[in-house]
């Protein structure tokens, strides 16, 4: 593959994959290494791919499929934790939550929902895709996505309801 039409896919799907990347892995920096890895997936294999209107499935799936190689190892090899010299564990920043509901609040409540809820919604609402497109990348029946979909949307409601109580 030649080097424009790679910098034509990276520019046509950077940002929903980073979007979708983001979604999941709930870090800037995790969602930037999972799309980058994405990339690399592609330069180094895309040109297998004949069928050329089947990219963008095939980035969606190989970055899904990055994040849960990367869950299942993070799973075998937990992280520790950062601490100061003197041994303290270092203080994280949580930002005050917000009232007002907005694109950021839905955008953090549907990060806080298990991931096999939050892929299919992230697909559907934030990037767009049908039913079976999703059901092809997170590799599920096209039934059990519209479950989750369904299902992720009221756990998504009752959430928001929730904090707007507290």
């Amino acid at each position: 593959m030649d080097e424009l039409s790679f910098e034509q896919v990276v520019n046509a799907h950077y940002e929903p994959l980073y979007r979708f990347a983001l979604s999941l892995s709930r870090s800037e920096s995790d969602a930037g290494d999972l799309v980058q890895q994405t990339f690399y997936r592609w330069a180094t294999k895309g040109g297998q791919l004949r069928d050329r209107s089947k990219v963008k499935s095939w980035l969606f799936t190989t970055l899904h499929r990055e994040f849960l190689g990367q869950r299942r190892h993070a799973d075998k090899f937990p992280a520790t934790e950062l601490s100061t010299e003197d041994g303290r564990e270092l203080a994280a920043y949580t930002p005050a939550p917000e009232r007002q509901l907005d694109g950021a609040s839905v955008v953090a409540a549907l990060g806080e929902l298990d991931e096999s809820f939050r892929a299919p919604l992230a697909l559907f609402y934030l990037e767009e895709h049908s039913y079976r497109e999703i059901a092809e990348i997170l590799e599920i029946p096209i039934g059990t996505v519209m479950s989750r979909i369904s299902r992720g949307k009221e756990l998504l409601r009752k959430q928001i309801l929730e904090k707007e109580e507290k």
